[in-house]
């Protein structure tokens, strides 16, 4: 499409050389992904400055390079005239009003629910995917698991881990909007809205789950990170908000000058919803719900206690997008579980492997204690330390798993460009000694997987916490293939 920058609205463009309009095919932020008629945008990182890439950019076809660097900038508007050469604000800011102009503002033909939190984000976030699209009422997902249309996973290659980059996430939500969804709900993590990755988007509803430190590689400080966070509820048109986590709540009722539900466990917290009376069978959970001074109960084929308080911002989502509670206890016994949250198989001689991606001491200590509450012989957890994010949360992996399963095996995932064993060795420091339980040292998570299968016997839990990346381990840069299922599978396989 032919773009004039200049009318590019809140692009905060400063100046332009070189033709006002161009033939724009396609927005990228990756020198290797130009092609002709690609707007190049220098997006400068933690490792990396795009300005470097500049060359590379247009030897494969930009017509248009957009960057903050004013002296380089210049510099190729001498060597390239017939380039246009924007110097802006911000780049990453600007990538994403030029993807909202250049996909004709998708977002706009969408109720967008944006879920945010240390804990909790993807498991509620594919709750709120799950429900509308049981309500008739076509939803994407945009997180940690994937992209998913309402018809099934679309075969994307994601740019980040959690949240897509901004050029990305509008060219879902085209294709999403061009399938007939009417919802998107997605991941919206700290490092995102720091970096501007939802930028221009208004969310119809954002969610908030909780916080606990995390991150701190990237932030350096709590203040910064619950800041970060805090930019999801500027952006938004309604909210649903935990009174259960001190740590974020008032925050966002002081910044909500909109419509919100509130939800808790405390029936004396004055919340809109409130949910308890919690029981786990062998076919899920059954809880109270009290909405509107009216206690219902509510059966789902889902696992883990907490997970009653994460269906139930869900829950309040689907109110605040204008749908009944009648319809929505009605859709709830149709729910399927999450991948890789609290995910349970079934394994031979009456054995259960849960899959979780518990990554936080939070959420270690809040998956064991639900683990715990199925009937079991034994319980194996693995346990990992992440090697590239911050070392100084590894012991408290530890502390957080410490006496509450039979025997853990310790292990890594995604050990970067860091020796496995110091990973595994920073999370042990964090066990008391003499140690509680059987501590197991291992150095992949192949390998701890394995290990995890071995130690176990008939009717035994094995918790595979933590877990893969897109379906990776990343190693020294390179993303290796690996899936805890299929190692599963093959393992059971050969003991036939």
């Amino acid at each position: 499409m032919k773009i004039q920058f200049k009318e590019i609205p809140q692009f905060a463009l400063l100046s332009l050389s070189g033709p006002e309009t161009q033939e724009i095919t396609s927005i990228v932020y990756n020198s290797v992904e130009a092609q002709e008629g690609s707007a190049f945008f220098c997006v400068t990182g933690e490792n990396t400055d795009g300005h470097l890439y500049i060359d590379e950019a247009i030897e494969n076809g930009a017509c248009a390079i957009i960057g903050t660097n004013k002296t380089i900038l210049e510099h190729y508007h001498e060597l390239f005239p017939e380039l246009t050469i924007v110097l802006v604000e911000n780049s990453k800011a600007a990538m994403a009003y030029a993807s909202i102009h250049f996909y004709g503002n998708p977002q706009e033909q969408l109720i967008n629910v944006g879920v945010t939190g240390t804990n909790g984000k993807t498991t509620t976030a594919t709750y709120v995917y799950n429900l509308f699209n049981l309500l008739d009422f076509p939803c994407g997902f945009l997180g940690t698991t994937g992209i998913w249309s309402s018809k099934g996973k679309l075969s994307y290659k994601k740019s980040t881990p959690t949240t897509p980059i901004s050029s990305d996430i509008h060219n879902i939500f085209s294709q999403l909007a061009v399938q007939g969804d009417r919802a998107a709900a997605m991941e919206v993590s700290s490092i995102a809205l720091d970096q501007k990755r939802v930028e221009g988007i208004v969310f119809d509803v954002a969610i908030h789950t909780n916080i606990s430190e995390e991150h701190m590689e990237y932030h350096k400080t709590f203040t910064h990170y619950l800041q970060s966070k805090l930019e999801l509820f500027r952006q938004a048109k309604a909210a649903v908000v935990n009174l259960d986590d001190a740590g974020m709540s008032k925050d966002i009722l002081e910044i909500a000058d909109y419509p919100y539900l509130t939800y808790s466990a405390d029936l004396n917290s004055g919340a809109d919803l409130i949910w308890g009376n919690c029981e786990t069978t062998t076919n899920g959970l059954a809880f109270n719900l009290i909405y509107k001074e009216e206690s219902r109960r509510v059966e789902v084929p889902l696992f883990g206690e907490y997970n009653a308080g994460n269906l139930t911002a869900a829950i309040a989502a689907a109110l605040l997008a204008g749908k009944s509670l009648d319809e929505i206890l009605l859709a709830l016994p149709d729910m399927p579980q999450v991948e890789g949250r609290f995910q349970v198989l079934s394994g031979p001689q009456g054995r259960k492997i849960i899959l979780d991606y518990a990554h936080t001491p939070v959420a270690i200590d809040l998956v064991l204690k639900e683990v715990k509450k199925l009937p079991h012989r034994r319980l194996i957890a693995l346990i990992a330390g992440i090697g590239i994010r911050d070392f100084s949360k590894m012991p408290k992996m530890a502390k957080a798993s410490e006496g509450k399963a039979d025997t853990i095996i310790v292990t890594v995932d995604h050990p970067g460009f860091n020796d496995p064993s110091d990973v595994v060795d920073a999370v042990v420091k964090g066990f008391t000694v003499p140690y509680k339980q059987e501590v197991v040292k291992v150095p992949s998570r192949r390998e701890a997987v394995i290990e995890a299968l071995k130690a176990s016997g008939p009717d035994d839990i094995i918790l595979l916490s933590s877990g893969c990346i897109n379906g990776a381990q990343i190693v020294k840069g390179e993303h290796i293939p690996h899936s805890d299922e299929a190692i599963i599978e093959e393992f059971f396989l050969q003991q036939k």
